[in-house]
């Protein structure tokens, strides 16, 4: 995956086949310019089995192919900057990804456009799950959650293009100046 805006759709994608309700996606970036991602879900978690072989390219859920190379890809792209990489599963608990990117690193892959895959993930998922997308940086803080929109909505679907287009620009306007931090 050529930046972390694709590592987002994957592992948020994992969440959904995984029958998950609340899919919580995290960017965080410290003062050390150590960037933080998490996507934390409530859906049917992993077998102890079953997680202790994600990271190897050759174990996947799909029937399609043989080879599942989205966890082992993000696994190796935290790592090669200096960064690290964990999961944690629970069968009925769900899952817990986190990998961190040292943005100073030369090998540190670019982000990406991280807000227009937010706004993805929630566009061709109006009806389910749920989405909550946080962010912070030193004195920056931001967050969208998709249950106080569809509180405020009632029956209006999140993929209708006002809706959408205001999301749009709601998610930039949050997420942007910090999310621009990291690329400095």
């Amino acid at each position: 995956m050529r930046d972390l805006s694709m590592h987002v759709l994957d592992i948020a994608q994992n969440s959904i086949k995984a029958g998950a309700t609340l899919v919580t996606v995290r960017f965080d970036v410290n003062e050390q310019e150590v960037l933080t991602f998490s996507v934390r879900d409530n859906g049917c978690g992993m077998s102890p089995e079953f997680l202790a072989r994600v990271t190897d390219p050759f174990t996947t859920t799909r029937t399609t192919r043989k080879v599942g190379l989205g966890i082992p890809m993000l696994k190796q792209s935290a790592e090669m900057c200096g960064g690290a990489f964990g999961i944690e599963s629970a069968v009925g608990e769900g899952t817990y990804i986190h990998a961190s990117f040292d943005l100073r690193n030369i090998d540190c892959i670019p982000m990406g456009d991280i807000c227009d895959s937010l706004l993805t993930l929630v566009v061709l998922n109006p009806d389910k799950p749920d989405f909550l997308f946080r962010a912070s940086a030193p004195g920056l803080e931001a967050s969208f959650d998709t249950r106080q929109l569809r509180q405020a909505l009632g029956e209006v679907p999140l993929n209708e293009p006002d809706v959408a287009a205001w999301m749009k620009e709601s998610i930039e306007e949050e997420f942007k100046p910090i999310l621009e931090v990291s690329e400095v």
